[in-house]
């Protein structure tokens, strides 16, 4: 049954909003991980761990002054606004989730991961909440047992 107009256009406005931003958000938490690390974060590191070019960085990095994220200081790298560390935490956050319900369903390490800095873009609250909800009222031994690995080791 196909929805009225308003209700089925807000689920392309949300994905149009969420993929606007997950650009952001993906140099926002790479450039806090690197910090947290004790790293610098340079145009370069950005560039080779996203795997794109310097100028496409450099271009991000203009957008990023610009909205208050980033700040950046001649020979010393780019450091995060409290904005940007607001940013970051909240992808953070939202990404552990997803990751952490992806590998109860029984995902892969490896995949849960790939996955998850994909899906934490688009999740909203609202299942973000199902999926901890879920997670804590025993998904892992639920799926252990649908498996048939309950107890196995």
């Amino acid at each position: 049954m196909l929805l009225d107009a308003e209700t089925h256009s807000e689920g392309f406005r949300a994905n149009r909003r969420a993929r606007q931003n997950a650009l952001v958000e993906d140099y926002v938490e790479l450039i806090a991980d690197l910090l947290d690390e004790g790293q610098e974060a340079r145009q370069v590191d950005l560039a080779e761990r996203l795997g794109v070019s310097q100028p496409t960085v450099a271009k991000m990095l203009i957008r990023l002054t610009d909205e208050g994220l980033v700040a950046r200081k001649p020979y010393r790298g780019i450091f995060l606004t409290d904005a940007g560390r607001t940013m970051a935490e909240e992808v953070r956050v939202r990404h552990r989730i997803v990751e952490s319900f992806l590998l109860a369903l029984g995902v892969s390490s490896e995949n849960a991961r790939i996955d998850a800095e994909g899906l934490e873009h688009y999740v909203g609250l609202e299942t973000l909440d199902a999926f901890q909800l879920a997670m804590s009222a025993g998904l892992v031994d639920f799926m252990a047992i649908a498996r048939g690995t309950a107890g196995k080791k």
